[in-house]
């Protein structure tokens, strides 16, 4: 579900708000101290690595949230391969504030660069396919927004957003309803919801094969072999299903690149935001 610009808008302020709240509580102690109050600085967030860069709306936001006298200026956009060393922002103003919003703005940016970075790694897998990477439901509380917007600017495609837009059949729901009950479920789940996407998970082939002839849209492979993906992508050619074919399950980037080319159409990946790696940043301040 993407959000438009107006509700964007509305979950950075509230992502930098609550960072900032978090972080500074009632005074940066340190700053107050030694800084004088009128001092003036520049700062630059450099890129102390070679990267996707992704989180300047919300870097932003930080420094509007702690001083809105404070100058921004991009230098960057996100979505760039940003090489090391790069002045991604310039932000100049009150060197207090500017100090006092440092560490958050870093955080987010440092984290989503690495969200977006991963996500690059796993799309230049599957070029020349058609598969496309997904990413899940696992993601860092209160950031799935910016989390999944990281994923779209490394160049990979969102799963659902959460419970409420899209009909995922788990194994623990299907351990909990009878198979010979299932189509029935999702005849009526396609019915009353014309809408939203079917997903249907499958740990064997046989179930595989049999969901295929379902009403739905997808048949999530979850941690099979590559002997049994191929089997199942055999089948659902033979029959030419029109169900699309999902992958997940400790995917790696060398496993990413053997399921898009034996033919699957969507490869989900939890680690893009479970395990992706921070980016180096630092903000270098000038005096005056």
């Amino acid at each position: 579900m993407s959000l438009s610009p107006k509700d964007w808008q509305a979950v950075v302020r509230e992502a930098a708000a609550r960072a900032v709240g978090e972080d500074v509580g009632p005074d940066d102690v340190t700053s107050r101290i030694l800084i004088p109050e009128g001092a003036k600085a520049t700062g630059f967030l450099v890129a102390r690595e070679a990267c996707v860069l992704a989180g300047m709306d919300v870097a932003e936001a930080v420094f509007r949230e702690v001083d809105g006298q404070l100058k921004w200026r991009a230098l960057a956009q996100d979505g760039e391969k940003i090489l090391a060393g790069r002045k991604v922002a310039e932000v100049a103003g009150s060197a207090r504030s500017i100090l006092t919003g440092e560490r958050c703005a870093l955080n987010f940016i440092q984290r989503l660069s690495g969200v977006a970075t991963l996500t690059a790694d796993y799309v230049r897998q599957t070029e020349g396919t058609v598969a496309k990477i997904l990413d899940t439901r696992k993601t860092t509380p209160g950031l799935r927004a910016l989390e999944r917007q990281a994923v779209r600017l490394g160049g990979g495609t969102n799963h659902r957003t959460g419970l409420y837009d899209g009909i995922l059949v788990k194994e623990n729901h299907l351990a909990l309803v009878s198979t010979s009950n299932l189509p029935e479920y999702l005849k009526k789940a396609a019915q009353d919801h014309p809408d939203l996407p079917i997903v249907v998970e499958a740990d064997s082939c046989e179930l595989a094969e049999k969901l295929l002839q379902l009403p739905i849209h997808r048949v999530l492979l979850d941690n099979m072999t590559l002997d049994q993906v191929n089997k199942v992508v055999a089948a659902r050619n033979k029959h030419t299903s029109q169900v699309q074919l999902e992958a997940s399950g400790g995917v790696t980037l060398e496993r990413a690149q053997e399921l898009a080319r034996a033919g699957v159409d969507w490869i989900s990946v939890g680690k893009l935001t479970h395990s992706a790696r921070s980016i180096d940043f630092s903000l270098d301040l000038i005096p005056g």
